[in-house]
């Protein structure tokens, strides 16, 4: 713009000095201001991008904390986990072998409660056959018994009769004591 001033000042016919010139003193002043202003608002920009670099890089740092927090986090609740997986198949094993024990005890117990039923019809039996016998003897003795009367009755006096009272009598003291 100088020069356009310059060359307008020539076509006017006289030569005038550019410090003369109004506008140069305008431009002059606007580079002293700029000038003076630079300072302040380049330190302002500066300390502004300084904070928020400041800013930006806190919540980087707070970021990674988290991230390793996370991953602490993460280790832990996977060594959890295992332990966890871990008392799970003991309890399942223990569970296991406390099931097969109490199969076997079961076994033995009903193995014992067959034998014991088993003694105890046995022992039925034996009782009946018991029962039956002496059913059968006192039937067997009724039966002897008539018999015998009735060939006594027929074959037998009356002296015969009494001796044999007589010695009833005589071994019934022997076979009460």
């Amino acid at each position: 713009m100088i020069s356009v001033a310059y060359a307008a000042a020539e076509h006017a016919g006289e030569a005038e000095a550019f410090y003369m010139d109004p506008h140069f003193w305008v431009y002059v002043s606007f580079v002293v201001v700029v000038g003076f202003l630079f300072k302040p608002v380049f330190a302002a920009a500066t300390k502004a991008l300084d904070n928020r670099a400041a800013a930006i890089k806190s919540r980087i740092d707070e970021a990674q904390k988290l991230q390793e927090e996370a991953s602490a986090a993460l280790a832990t609740y996977q060594r959890k986990l295992q332990d966890a997986m871990r008392d799970a198949r003991d309890i399942a094993i223990a569970a296991n072998v406390e099931a097969k024990a109490l199969a076997a005890q079961a076994a033995k117990d009903l193995e014992a409660s067959l034998a014991r039923r088993e003694r105890q019809a046995l022992d039925r039996i034996a009782q009946a056959e018991a029962q039956a016998y002496r059913e059968v003897t006192a039937i067997a003795v009724e039966i002897a018994i008539e018999a015998a009367r009735s060939v006594l009755e027929k074959n037998l006096t009356g002296e015969q009769a009494g001796r044999l009272v007589d010695e009833a009598i005589k071994d019934l003291a022997v076979k009460l004591h």
